[in-house]
């Protein structure tokens, strides 16, 4: 039986929170990083899940996809974890993006641009 409608938000807001967790220490860890956020059909959750590490630049995406990838996935291995969501990082479901792109491809509308482009 799928989860009911209460059981589908609880798994969100624990997403949520660990996701926040990955992110304030990211912020002091990581060059550049400004936030991430994630989307998914919860009825779905492993197969669509997308967690979105964002930075300010894309110089300082580049980077971070270079020197801090390791980190990343391993911040989202942990809050996928402590959410009980059993799923690996991987390049499909880690994606890194640009506050710069962003504003240039969607003029800053970061609801377009995730509707769109994952």
């Amino acid at each position: 039986m799928p989860p009911g409608k209460r059981e589908l938000a609880r798994i969100e807001r624990r997403l949520i929170a660990t996701l926040t967790d990955a992110c304030e220490t990211a912020k002091g860890e990581i060059k550049g990083f400004t936030w991430l956020t994630h989307i998914t059909d919860l009825n779905a959750l492993v197969e669509t899940l997308k967690v979105i590490w964002v930075f300010e630049t894309l110089a300082d995406k580049k980077l971070a996809q270079v020197n801090a990838k390791t980190r990343i996935f391993e911040l989202t291995a942990i809050a996928l974890n402590e959410a009980n969501i059993d799923l690996s990082p991987s390049d499909i479901n880690v994606r890194f993006d640009s506050e710069e792109e962003c504003q240039r491809t969607h003029g800053g509308d970061w609801q377009k641009r995730l509707a769109k482009g994952y």
